[in-house]
């Protein structure tokens, strides 16, 4: 037996909105034998937009029934029932989270009739329900009202039970197809085409414009986890009504996949995707020359447009590393902004001869400065994560160069690189930061073996062998 149901509602999502008029078909496979309808009232102000496209006013519902005093009655018309109706996942949603809040635990098989019609009925430039009822000669004369799109969603089940020829209702019950879970506009050929491997996925809308990018171990297992559960929350299911399709990319490696998932996410700037787009490095250390032909260094905000030394997350680790430097070098604190106020002569090891004072000449100060500066490049590693590729005869590769992410590609099985300038012609450059940087460090500390240092001073030296 299958449930046709159909509701109107004061919004597009569950857990902030009422039902205002359920309706339900009970439908043996070849007629309905049985109907349910009722107002409900909302308990909260119907919005003036809504009121427009339903007809549905306050004044109606007043003296309509709370949702928790028709709840048993609609879970015993719904329970072991095949659940039906247009764009299955809104109503089910809505009846499944109203129903818990009245101590209802709802669990049925689904079926999408905009899923069903376009396989059954394939063809059709749209699969709205009003459209196919245009389309299909189904008459509708209480559209947008429950007991009317219902009654009409039942019509044209029995069409599809009808033109049903190559089992897609059968197939689409099956208990190890998914085909219930997925989004209403989504082809399943989608899901299918996708491998089990590492890689990045893209869900696109309609105009066929990225909304949301991911990464995933496995493709295909990641993809279906967005579509289990039944959450009922605005965001959860705008976003599964707007994706249209899917494409993606290998990535040879998880870390692969984390890299390029944020650089695209950077680069796309999807609308469904939250974490990673304001990343970005909070402070960095600059030098510059003052007045007085004194080399500064400053612990600042970074600046998008200005090259740091270095960029950390804090002011904490920007002036651990200054005081480094300061103890290391000999450097002036005062000239280094570590020590502040009106005192003339800093605490560091010159004291009164100290360049803060004017007594240290300029190009003798500099030249501490900058054999600080050339410690820390050197400090900063460049090496190379060699890892498995997409195919069995090549490898992925990823580079950081001076502690800054470089790019990532891929290279065969038996490149050998003469240097690092070799190897980057190899490789594809890309935009890094320091979310970027920690995660291949982080992956390098884990698994030594696979990362190949270079020492940039002997850039002529062959250094990588990538096998």
């Amino acid at each position: 037996m299958y449930a046709i149901v159909d509701i109107e509602t004061t919004g597009g999502h569950a857990n902030a909105n009422g039902i205002t008029e359920i309706a339900i078909c009970i439908h043996d496979g070849m007629q309905v034998v049985k109907r349910y309808e009722t107002l409900v009232n909302p308990q909260k102000d119907i919005p003036v937009y809504i009121r427009a496209l339903t007809g549905i006013s306050n004044e109606m519902v007043q003296e309509a029934p709370l949702f928790k005093d028709v709840a048993h009655e609609v879970f015993q018309l719904l329970s072991g029932k095949i659940f039906v109706a247009h764009n299955v996942n809104f109503d089910y949603s809505f009846l499944r989270y109203h129903l818990a809040q009245a101590g209802y635990d709802l669990n049925c098989n689904k079926l999408c009739t905009v899923r069903l019609g376009r396989k059954i009925m394939p063809g059709f430039p749209s699969y709205s329900l009003g459209k196919l009822c245009v389309q299909l000669g189904i008459e509708n004369l209480s559209r947008h009202r429950a007991a009317g799109d219902a009654e009409a969603t039942a019509k044209l089940f029995g069409m599809y039970v009808a033109a049903d020829k190559d089992g897609h209702i059968t197939k689409a019950l099956k208990q190890n197809s998914k085909e219930q879970l997925l989004p209403p506009n989504l082809s399943k050929k989608d899901i299918e085409q996708l491998p089990y491997m590492p890689g990045v996925y893209y869900f696109h809308d309609n105009k066929g414009k990225v909304i949301y990018v991911g990464k995933a171990k496995n493709l295909k297992k990641r993809v279906c986890s967005h579509f289990t559960g039944n959450n009922p929350g605005r965001q959860r299911q705008e976003f599964l009504k707007n994706i249209y399709s899917i494409t993606y990319q290998l990535c040879g490696t998880e870390l692969i996949a984390f890299v390029l998932e944020a650089i695209e996410i950077k680069r796309l700037w999807p609308k469904y995707n939250r974490s990673l787009k304001r990343f970005e490095q909070k402070y960095a250390l600059y030098d510059y020359i003052d007045q007085r032909g004194y080399v500064r260094l400053a612990v600042d905000k970074y600046h998008k447009h200005q090259q740091p030394l270095y960029t950390c997350n804090t002011l904490y680790e920007g002036y651990t590393l200054v005081n480094r430097l300061i103890e290391n070098f000999g450097l002036c604190p005062k000239l280094c902004f570590i020590q502040k106020g009106l005192s003339t002569v800093c605490n560091g090891v010159h004291g009164e001869n100290c360049a803060c004072t004017g007594t240290m000449p300029p190009d003798k100060y500099n030249e501490l400065v900058n054999n600080a500066v050339e410690s820390l490049n050197e400090a900063l590693p460049t090496f190379a994560i060699r890892d498995e590729g997409r195919t069995f005869d090549e490898h992925s590769c990823i580079l950081i160069e001076k502690g800054r992410f470089y790019g990532m590609g891929y290279v065969s099985h038996y490149f050998q690189a003469d240097g690092i300038d070799h190897l980057k012609t190899h490789l594809t450059p890309y935009p890094g930061n320091d979310y970027i940087r920690n995660i291949v460090s982080n992956y390098a500390a884990r698994y030594p073996e696979r990362m190949m240092m270079f020492d940039t001073r002997l850039v002529s030296e062959p250094l990588i062998d990538v096998i």
